[in-house]
């Protein structure tokens, strides 16, 4: 596999020195289209399904020269490994990546400013994004992109989402009846099968996502309350939420807060785990946070930049998002892998994404309650 241009990894409040961003022709040397050969096959939690949905990358415009492509959160390198088959693809286009987590890259877009040499964002987090896209760092994208998706996941034109992930509750089928979980993520605490049980991963990003969305919702003396009462009830705290799931796998707890991929993966390696999902409705618990994508206003490639995003919806990106990640695609005509309910079928709560960027609030109160 050809090794992309890297950029540095570390963030810096400066701007990167970089070597010029090149034009190039809008004709460029396709190889034979056999990178994403590989993809439809959702492994052993799967079945054979039907790949349908999108535009296939054969039909869209090629890419070529460079884009420099800030990345925030690489997916264990799923994402890294997309942009190697798409070099594959097109020899003729480079992607110079520079990626480090979603917030701090956030950061680093927000001290270049306009200055910022970057030509895409692609972050994993719908609050990163938000920050950037606030401060009028961005383009509005045209209609061909936007309309593929439904209105929710392209907040004012200003970013897509590429991809979901449902918050959900993982429970030990062995310690745990599914008739003892609650609708209402509020009403976890009360539960006495939970006393002792519970378990959460405060420092992780998707957490720290969730319960900015429950100040959102309940507000922020409520959602203090619910803090305070998770602890007093007894919890486990865990450095993510992979680990969490496989902590409650082995029974170290016996329910938890966690993105819906996470048990996947823990049933992937252990297809015996005693660890399942359920789903609350329409609460902070319920949230289906993005991964998204947007153009930069500093780019000199814009037009590039658009395709390369038109990519990221594209048939082939949706389903390797989806069997690589057991992420939600986010056009509506594709379904999740395995026995996930799809979008549709949750009951996410009414939350605009872009307010998940509000993260210092959130940061004091999970502070000054000890959740931190």
């Amino acid at each position: 596999m050809r090794r992309r241009t890297a950029l540095q990894t570390g963030i810096a409040a400066g701007a990167l020195a970089l070597a010029g961003c090149t034009g190039g022709s809008d004709t460029a040397a396709v190889a034979p289209a056999d990178a994403f050969a590989d993809l439809y096959d959702p492994g052993p939690l799967g079945e054979e399904r039907p790949v349908e949905g999108g535009v296939p990358i054969a039909d869209l415009p090629p890419l070529t020269g460079e884009l420099t492509i800030y990345l925030g959160g690489g997916e264990g390198g799923v994402y890294l490994d997309f942009l190697d088959r798409l070099e594959q693809i097109y020899p003729a286009f480079t992607a110079r990546v520079r990626e480090a987590p979603g917030a701090d890259t956030a950061n680093t877009l927000l001290n270049e400013g306009t200055a910022s040499p970057a030509d895409v964002f692609w972050a994993v987090d719908a609050g990163s994004i938000g920050a950037v896209t606030d401060a009028g760092l961005t383009t509005t994208l045209p209609t061909v992109i936007t309309d593929q998706v439904p209105t929710h996941y392209h907040p004012d034109d200003a970013w897509v989402a590429t991809s979901g992930r449902a918050r959900a509750i993982p429970y030990n089928t062995d310690l745990i009846d599914a008739a003892d979980i609650p609708s209402s993520v509020m009403a976890f605490p009360e539960v006495p099968a939970f006393t002792d049980a519970m378990a959460w991963a405060p420092t992780y990003g998707s957490f720290q996502a969730f319960i900015t969305t429950m100040r959102y919702l309940e507000g922020e003396a409520a959602t203090r309350r619910w803090l305070e009462a998770i602890i007093d009830a007894g919890v486990t705290s865990f450095a993510d939420e992979f680990l969490l799931n496989n902590g409650i796998a082995d029974g170290t707890a016996s329910v938890g807060f966690a993105n819906h991929y996470y048990a996947w993966r823990v049933r992937e390696a252990r297809p015996d785990a005693p660890i399942a999902l359920a789903f609350t409705e329409g609460d902070a618990g319920a949230l289906i946070n993005v991964a998204g994508a947007t153009v930069l206003r500093s780019s000199d490639r814009i037009t590039q930049a658009e395709r390369f995003i038109r990519h990221l919806l594209s048939t082939e990106a949706q389903e390797f998002f989806t069997v690589n990640l057991w992420d939600y695609p986010v056009l509506p005509e594709m379904d999740p892998v395995g026995d996930m309910p799809t979008i549709d079928a949750l009951q996410p709560p009414q939350m605009p994404l872009e307010q998940l960027s509000d993260i210092q609030p959130t940061l004091e109160l999970l502070r000054s309650t000890g959740a931190l």
